[in-house]
């Protein structure tokens, strides 16, 4: 096949189909804050764009006109609501038969063979390596291994949203394809301090409470901290649990400690960063973490548990601790001490995310590894 111009390119009106998330627009987590980033680029590049999701998981009033929605069946539960609604999504999509579907998560890696059938290739973004978090028993570890698996023989093309994520496939799958597309970060402007904070004096954490993103340990340091520096917790378990117990029964205990719960107002959660005295990021077995480079982005000195992910992400630009309480609120309390730490983590951090780190970036990212995927299936 001829190569095609850039003019012949725009010319061209391309489909996809992007399964895998609750739905658009959604403020869950990682895969949902991408895919409200990139569906109306996609929108206003041309593309026409179908994105499958939950019933109750999304905000109507703030989405694209552009973009298509569709609700498909599933059963809600911790354990099984990724692979029901994957499937049923992706019978949906077999059957409209777009030019390309993005796949979000390897629990849907069972289904491509479906989309394979029916000629629709398809660009699977295989988030982070879900067998080593703590959350999942042995049965869904397997699950995710072999769903993984199936991703690695079925997949036309994988995404990685971190190089060392993109070394772990190679190395467990022995996959020789496969593009690096980081998440990336809204810059905000200034925004105004939260009522009863002040700037560079507090403490906070944004992250889903699960084992794996150090919250346990957080929150036993944060005991100690809470004594004499205000602690503000952003997010929960999802499901309830005993570590959501834990933070509300500590909050209703030490007044200097706020538990906001699930923030979706970005300008809120924008301002939390952008005024915190130290950002603790826990997260450790992710690729590149949303909540990081969006922390970047607001200019949030970073304390950071020492994992390779993280040092990726941050290079030289965050406090490295290791994931005991007494590391963690050494670290803390290290940045918080010194304005001029603080300053050059935040500027550091920010100038980083800057480069690396944008979603203008990863929207064209995304953009080019679909035309790449839909122009070599059609040779």
């Amino acid at each position: 096949m001829p190569f095609k111009t850039t003019e012949e390119h725009l010319a061209v009106r391309r489909s996809v189909a992007i399964i895998g998330t609750r739905g658009y627009p959604s403020y869950y987590g990682g895969f949902e804050t991408a895919v409200r980033k990139l569906a109306p680029y996609l929108a206003e590049q041309g593309w026409d764009v179908t994105v499958y999701g939950r019933k109750g998981s999304t905000v109507d009033a703030e989405a694209d006109a552009r973009v298509t929605t569709r609700v498909t069946w599933g059963v809600e539960s911790k354990s099984v609501s990724t692979l029901t609604y994957g499937l049923s999504s992706t019978l949906d999509a077999a059957r409209r038969r777009p030019d390309a579907a993005l796949v979000m998560n390897v629990a849907n890696g069972f289904w491509l063979p479906v989309l394979k059938a029916r000629g629709i290739p398809s660009l699977v973004n295989v988030d982070g390596i879900e067998w080593d978090r703590d959350k999942w028993g042995g049965l869904a570890k397997r699950i995710f291994v072999a769903g993984a698996s199936a991703t690695a023989r079925f997949g036309d093309q994988l995404v990685y949203d971190a190089e060392e994520i993109g070394r772990r496939w190679r190395a467990d799958f022995k996959v020789d394809r496969g593009v690096f597309i980081p998440y990336g970060g809204d810059v905000p402007g200034e925004l105004p301090v939260e009522d009863g904070l002040e700037h560079r004096k507090y403490v906070l954490v944004v992250a889903r409470f699960v084992p794996e993103n150090t919250i346990n340990e957080f929150l036993a340091a944060a005991e100690r901290l809470a004594e004499d520096t205000k602690v503000v917790m952003v997010g929960s378990a999802g499901y309830g649990g005993e570590i959501d117990q834990a933070v509300a029964a500590l909050a209703n205990r030490m007044p200097n400690l706020q538990w906001l719960g699930h923030v979706r107002d970005d300008r809120r959660l924008n301002a939390l960063w952008q005024h915190a005295g130290a950002y603790f990021h826990g997260h450790s077995v992710g690729g590149t973490n949303p909540a990081l480079v969006q922390a970047m982005a607001c200019g949030a000195p970073i304390v950071a548990r020492d994992t390779v992910y993280n040092r990726e992400v941050l290079a030289d630009n965050g406090e490295f601790v290791a994931a005991t309480p007494g590391a963690i609120e050494a670290g803390i309390r290290a940045v918080l001490a010194s304005p001029q730490r603080q300053e050059e983590l935040s500027v550091g951090a920010f100038e980083r995310g800057r480069e690396r780190y944008s979603w203008a970036g990863v929207n064209a990212g995304y953009e080019k590894a679909l035309i790449d995927l839909i122009d070599g299936h059609r040779q």
